[in-house]
């Protein structure tokens, strides 16, 4: 074995040796370049295989490769032609690049350095596009993801897994440097991030612009998420800007594009009906402190639903389980019934396949009146990313979606994907977020009434015309961005200007907003609006044609004829360079080297046989290579323990059909052994046979109390959204039980003391995360005001002096 240069857990040496990554953000969009270097230290030549995460929403519009001296801008080209050149060019000895989508998972990428000889180094530089998400307090977020966890591919799916070779992050065995530059119209407030930072450095008095980097030190042990917030962040706004002057007028390229971000106004009409069903990921992934905050966050959501709605809870691995038969109403006895089994919940189902229970759930017949509300939790640790999303779009006009990614790694193709196609909001919970606050967030959202009638018109000078690219309007949120992008064809003066309005219905009345903007193209934004416009079209587009199966060959050829034109990455193209700047052959058998990615956990049985360890060492051609690592490839990524111990028996030389069929062969034993109940057994039945299965330790008791003061206090909450004046809650105020029960004023009923204590000790004491109980504390009040109870005043001011607190009454609500 060669041990020179870096080296993997498996001691083959690492050619990528850093990543440099300059990241610039102008207003709400980032423009992000990578820097990847290479360099072969073994004494013969390399294929150097990169499977690495991106935003899912991104628009990878460059490619180059500097070699020694020269640079050379990749093509962008359908997908198996661009294969077929790789393919050709390292059977023949030439140097070749490509760079491609993963077919199942648009936040998926592949990085093929080929034919890198003995010595030789090779500069890579990516360049992508991607919008910023606005977060619920504002915040841009922007996340380079960093980790990349392998995808449970569930069993049946079409198409191979991605091939994925994961190390712990301490393993990873090359560098990451990472820089930022800020631009905005509006002042910049602040920047914060998961990863230390070094102070941000404004570049001008009106403090518009500045620069931030990763602080000395940083480990790559978790995505880098970065939060930047703006003053008056909620202005809308519109881009110009220019086509490209070699392009084709009245091409997309060639015309211009206007990028319009809209933050619709209206009043926050709740409701209290709605269907909430809790779909909770319980695969083997969620395991400890995971599973352990998922209990705590279903505790508060159950607590903070309104009286009169429906509810079930969903829990999924390799295979599923529901809480009840169908959705029951919301009250005491449910409630306690549903928190009960919540206790015991455990991540010990095995593999993520969300697609069946989403199937299972849809199946359900709406409730007449109750609005369904689909809140999915899950590590995003998918592989069939497109079939889920597909299928959330087929039933969007059912219900709403509110997704949420646990942990680094989680799929952003995923997560963003169900939201949107869903018609709800996504949120990512990484690192010291707190999933509590996140999810009470979009329960707000969840109990805004739905927005009807979504409409959007464009005035335009007479002599212009406008083609709107973007998918239509399905979901308004009070606060929340909406993205317009749009293609105007015609000749506009400068001084000219246009308007774009929207509209809408809600509770039975109209609302508009309308924003004027200049036709003046925007300077020093080079293509990046298109580009996005570009990507936009695309999805559009990728969806028809998964629709369609395929069979329409018009959707796929203008696919690509944009992708092209835009040189904008799509699942249907890739972008590929050949050297031939030398003329040289490059001599010997190729080596693939896979280069690791860091992540959360790294199973030895997502990294099966390689094309190198799947035959002996003989070499084989480029392209039947890709054909066998395909065919490897389509078994399930995460295979029971007896598997992973087979494969770390075998020799490494054995040939490829013997490894392969003796792996199959040992799985589906070892699949047999790990049988998981009935995807429709109610959870009770299935946790009552548990001791019989394969589970995961796990670092909670399902006797212990609910982590916390503030969940304790949650707790006791009855689903009415009164407290019971009782020795329980007398402890979780920090009080004996005389105390709390003495001083209350003779003509207060106990319930009414009990629920007024309640309130004025979170107001008092827990300030701070009011956005994490004050639906339940609205609750309460709405309680006590039915009560109709008396001296109510006297009553806050009796319980502030048992607390020790200074809450006036208004500020409780009553």
């Amino acid at each position: 074995m060669n041990r020179c240069g870096l080296l993997t857990t498996e001691k083959e040496p690492v050619p990528l040796k850093s990543i440099e990554v300059e990241l610039q953000v102008r207003d709400h969009v980032a423009t992000v370049v990578s820097t990847l270097s290479y360099d072969n230290k073994e004494d013969k030549p390399i294929e150097a295989v990169f499977v690495f995460p991106l935003p899912g929403d991104a628009a990878v519009c460059h490619f180059s490769a500097t070699v020694g001296q020269t640079q050379i801008v990749a093509e962008v080209k359908e997908k198996q032609q661009a294969r077929e050149e790789y393919d050709d060019a390292l059977s023949s000895g030439q140097q070749a690049f490509l760079l491609e989508e993963s077919d199942q998972s648009p936040d998926i990428f592949s990085l093929s350095v080929g034919s890198l000889p003995p010595g030789e180094s090779a500069s890579i530089r990516l360049e992508y596009v991607t919008e910023l998400a606005v977060q619920a307090d504002d915040g841009l977020r922007f996340c380079l993801p960093a980790v990349l966890n392998p995808r449970y591919q569930p069993q049946g799916s079409e198409g191979p897994s991605v091939e994925v070779t994961s190390v712990p992050a301490s393993q990873v065995p090359y560098t990451l440097s990472f820089s930022v530059r800020l631009s905005s119209p509006r002042p910049i407030s602040k920047v914060e991030s998961s990863s230390s930072l070094e102070p941000l450095q404004f570049l001008n008095a009106e403090q518009t612009q500045a620069t931030v980097k990763l602080a000395a030190g940083h480990r790559f042990d978790r995505d880098v998420e970065l939060l930047v917030y703006y003053k008056d962040a909620h202005q809308p706004s519109a881009v110009v800007e220019a086509g490209q002057a070699s392009a084709e007028p009245g091409s997309l390229m060639g015309d211009q594009v206007v990028m319009v971000s809209l933050y619709p106004e209206f009043p926050q009409a709740v409701t209290s009906k709605g269907e909430f069903v809790i779909l909770l990921d319980r695969s083997g992934s969620m395991q400890n402190a995971r599973i352990s905050s998922a209990r705590d966050t279903l505790l508060l959501l159950l607590k903070s639903l309104p009286m009169g709605c429906y509810f079930n809870i969903y829990g999924f691995g390799s295979t599923f389980e529901h809480m009840f038969p169908k959705s029951v109403e919301y009250s005491q006895q449910t409630m306690d019934e549903a928190l009960k089994m919540v206790k015991e919940v455990q991540a010990n189902l095995g593999g993520t396949e969300i697609l069946s229970p989403l199937q299972h759930i849809y199946n359900q017949p709406c409730i007449t009146n109750q609005p369904r509300q689909l809140f999915v939790f899950t590590d995003g640790e998918v592989g069939n990313t497109m079939e889920v999303i597909d299928l959330v779009k087929k039933n969007s006009g059912s219900h709403r979606c509110f997704s949420f990614g646990i942990g680094e790694g989680a799929s952003s193709a995923l997560i963003n994907g169900l939201a949107k196609e869903g018609g709800g909001h996504a949120q990512f919970i990484t690192g010291t977020d707190k999933i509590q606050l996140k999810v009470m967030q979009s329960l707000r959202f969840a109990l805004q009434t739905v927005v009807e009638n979504i409409s959007v018109t464009w005035d335009l000078p007479k002599e212009a015309s406008v083609t709107v690219l973007s998918p239509p309007i399905t979901a308004i949120f009070q606060g929340q961005r909406s993205l317009i992008y749009a293609q105007i064809t015609g000749q506009t003066s400068e001084v000219a200007e246009g308007s774009v309005k929207v509209k809408y219905s809600l509770a039975d009345q109209d609302f508009e907003n309308q924003l004027h903007f200049s036709l003046k193209p925007a300077e020093d934004t080079g293509l990046t609006v298109h580009r996005l416009a570009a990507r936009t079209l695309i999805r559009s587009l990728e969806l028809e044609d998964r629709e369609s199966r395929g069979r329409d060959g018009a959707i796929r050829k203008k696919m690509v004829e944009l992708s092209v034109q835009s040189r904008v990455s799509s699942s249907v193209t890739a972008f590929v360079v050949v050297n031939k700047s030398d003329g040289k052959n490059i001599q010997g058998p190729l080596v693939r080297r896979d280069i690791p990615v860091p992540g959360t956990r790294a199973f030895g049985g997502r990294t099966l046989p390689s094309r190198e360890r799947a035959r002996s060492d003989e070499a084989l051609p480029s392209r039947q290579r890709r054909r066998v690592n395909e065919v490897c490839y389509r078994m399930a990524p995460r295979p029971p323990p007896e598997a992973e111990r087979f494969r770390d028996s075998h020799s490494r030389s054995a040939p490829f059909h013997q490894v392969y069929d003796s792996l199959v062969m040992d799985m589906e034993g070892a699949e047999m052994c790990c049988r998981r109940p009935s995807s429709r057994a109610p959870f009770h039945q299935a946790l009552s046979s548990r001791g019989r299965e394969r589970s995961y330790k796990d670092d909670w008791s399902p006797q212990n109390s609910p982590t916390g003061p503030l969940l304790q206090l949650v707790s006791l909450q009855k689903a009415s959204g009164c407290w019971l004046l009782d020795s329980a809650l007398a402890a979780a105020l920090g009080k004996t039980s005389e105390e709390v029960e003495k001083p209350k004023p003779a003509q207060v009923n106990q319930d009414v003391w009990a629920t007024v204590l309640a309130l004025i000790w979170l107001h008092g004491f827990k300030a701070d995360a009011k956005e994490e109980w004050e639906l339940l504390a609205m609750k309460a009040v709405s309680w006590l005001r039915a009560q109709n109870a008396p001296c109510m005043k006297e009553c806050v001011e009796a319980g502030n002096t048992v607390l020790g607190c200074k809450v006036a009454t208004n500020a409780l609500g009553f």
